[in-house]
């Protein structure tokens, strides 16, 4: 979904979002990616919505695991993040980007209760190190829709998104590089990687900030 169609449909002016860009300075660091060698900022909460304009629920944190045939490197393996901030989950800007993609899930399917898991990340890149958004590579997250939405980018080459079939067949490439930019895949019928991230001036450090939505019958 291209930027100014994502804008416009969330009714946001260019105020809010400027805003909204600032919660990526609040990021934590992600020990488990720091531990192959990324450095990778986020934060990640759970939310239970009942229909897209029915009430936005927190559910208690808690860890993060991905079943089984999605991705390889953390399958069944409990990691535990610092939770999205007060101001985060108060934010005008992503409670209507919560209810975007739920409007949008129920075309792939229309339980009772959707359970929404929110990942805020932050990629970084340096002279002496590419940022690396997937460092496991092809993946599924285990979920009905994935999506990824482009806050924005500062320094950064690099970042395209590939989705795949069932069969390992590259169906898109593109790279988000308008902040509201907006990736959208089932993620029931195929599998995602982004690229690495490198920095555009070797001096200056380089980040690329996503927000990862996904949705699943809750």
């Amino acid at each position: 979904m291209p930027a100014t169609v994502t804008t416009s449909s969330l009714g946001m002016a260019r105020a809010d979002w400027d805003h909204f860009r600032r919660h990526w300075d609040e990021l934590s660091a992600d020990i488990y990616a720091g531990a192959r060698g990324t450095c990778r900022l986020r934060r990640y909460g759970k939310f239970s919505l009942t229909d897209p304009a029915g009430r936005i629920e927190l559910l208690p944190q808690e860890s993060f695991v991905q079943p089984e045939n999605s991705n390889p490197l953390y399958v069944d393996v409990d990691r535990t993040f610092e939770p999205l901030t007060d101001a985060f989950m108060a934010d005008p800007v992503f409670r209507a980007v919560l209810r975007l993609l739920a409007r949008l899930a129920t075309a792939l399917d229309d339980p009772s209760k959707w359970s929404a898991k929110v990942h805020p990340f932050r990629v970084v890149a340096s002279a002496d190190a590419n940022g690396l958004p997937t460092p496991e590579g092809r993946h599924r997250d285990g979920v009905t829709l994935v999506s990824s939405l482009l806050v924005g980018r500062h320094n950064a080459v690099g970042g395209a998104s590939s989705v795949f079939d069932s069969n390992e067949r590259r169906l898109l490439r593109t790279t988000l590089s308008r902040p509201g930019a907006l990736l959208l895949g089932d993620d029931r019928r195929t599998l995602h990687s982004v690229s690495p991230v490198h920095s555009r001036d070797p001096s200056r450090p380089a980040y690329r900030d996503v927000l990862v939505v996904t949705f699943a019958p809750g």
